[in-house]
């Protein structure tokens, strides 16, 4: 099977424009977790982990981006600084993951033909492509809350396939009223920052942010940490709670670990999605029991960015490649006691060790599963 490796990366956040300045707030605890008070996304103040207004994040002279694609854009631009792959050559695809685009659009601009086009996912993608000069065109890939690792899987099968030789895959999401309002809607959102795990966590914190990961099967990235296997599931059981029972993240688990020769004791810590609502949380503990992987270092990073939605897959991935590098797994911010009825290894401190392979995981709306391995 060919090795995908990961080229370069880049993580912009409210907490820093760079993968590496984002580590190293991550190892001081720091969180871009705020109370806001901001009329133009709600009436009553909220948690959430959001960019400064005042931020310039694109100089874009002629105005013809949006917030949503600023933040692709300069991403995709930072990452590919820090490598040799050429976006616009034939070899490379882009592949975009997000789950709300421009749906603020909606709430700002008259209801008309225009308006549908200008928030079509297609039209961000086209768009950001064209400023690249990609030879391709790009790929959307928008599946909840898991749109961020079925889209490194999806350029590592691409690559795999003989496709493509690069895939520039990036991922980012607004917070608006139309999104905060919703997950208000489902009553998940907690007045407090979120602790995911924990016994006294009272739902999910939003949080704004963009990634890029750049795959390459070129073996000039051969010392670079590798895309090794990964797998999707489907609960088919509802709209928006997950499986009661773990089995079907389980089985992305089990599936990505058999593709890779692995076992789960080889797997050295895992990036959970723990989102800090009781169903994620509690299904999560029960799939990863299942797995027999109570007992391997797990973590959660959701009480540093919150829930960045299309980009949480890509974020917490890129944050598990630098844990990787540095053998350094972080703590779980907002985590104090046990709060699932199957108990974990939940990381309370900075765990230092010798790390070769993570597994990620996420869930989301729909029913949908996702679990992805790395390795050195």
């Amino acid at each position: 099977m060919t090795d995908v490796f990961i080229a370069a990366d880049n993580i912009f956040s409210p907490i820093g424009t760079t993968t590496a300045q984002n580590f190293a707030q991550l190892k001081k605890g720091i969180s871009g977790i705020k109370l806001h008070d901001d009329k133009a996304i709600a009436d009553e103040p909220f948690q959430a982990a959001l960019f400064d207004k005042n931020l310039v994040i694109l100089n874009d002279v002629e105005r013809k981006f949006t917030k949503f694609e600023h933040l692709l854009i300069r991403s995709v631009f930072d990452a590919l600084a820090h490598c040799s792959v050429d976006i616009s050559d034939k070899k490379t695809i882009l592949v975009i993951s997000t789950t709300k685009g421009n749906i603020s659009l909606l709430e700002t601009e008259p209801d008309n033909p225009n308006l549908t086009e200008r928030v079509a996912l297609s039209t961000s993608a086209k768009l950001v492509a064209e400023y690249f000069d990609c030879a391709n065109e790009p790929l959307v890939v928008s599946n909840a809350c898991i749109s961020g690792i079925m889209a490194i899987l999806t350029g590592m099968r691409l690559i795999r396939s003989g496709q493509y030789e690069n895939a520039v895959i990036v991922g980012a999401d607004v917070i608006t009223k139309f999104v905060l309002s919703g997950f208000q809607s489902f009553q998940a959102i907690s007045p407090d920052p979120c602790k995911p795990f924990d016994a006294n966590r009272t739902g999910i914190t939003l949080g704004e942010g963009a990634a890029t990961m750049i795959l390459s099967s070129n073996h000039q990235y051969a010392g670079n940490v590798k895309v090794v296997s990964g797998a999707v599931s489907n609960d088919a059981n509802h709209i928006s709670a997950p499986s009661r029972t773990g089995e079907e993240l389980a089985q992305a688990i089990n599936k990505a670990l058999k593709d890779a020769n692995l076992s789960a004791t080889d797997v050295d810590f895992i990036s959970a999605h723990g989102t800090a609502t009781s169903y994620n949380d509690e299904m999560e503990a029960k799939a990863l029991t299942l797995a027999k992987l109570e007992n391997i270092p797990v973590n959660s990073l959701k009480g540093y960015y919150g829930h960045t939605l299309g980009a949480a897959g890509l974020i917490e991935s890129i944050i598990s490649i630098q844990s990787l590098k540095e053998n350094l797994v972080l703590p779980t911010l907002g985590f104090v006691t046990m709060g699932v009825t199957n108990p974990l290894n939940v990381c309370m401190a900075l765990l230092p060790g010798n790390y070769n392979n993570c597994l990620k995981t996420a869930s989301g709306f729909g029913g949908c599963n996702a679990a992805v391995l790395f390795s050195k």
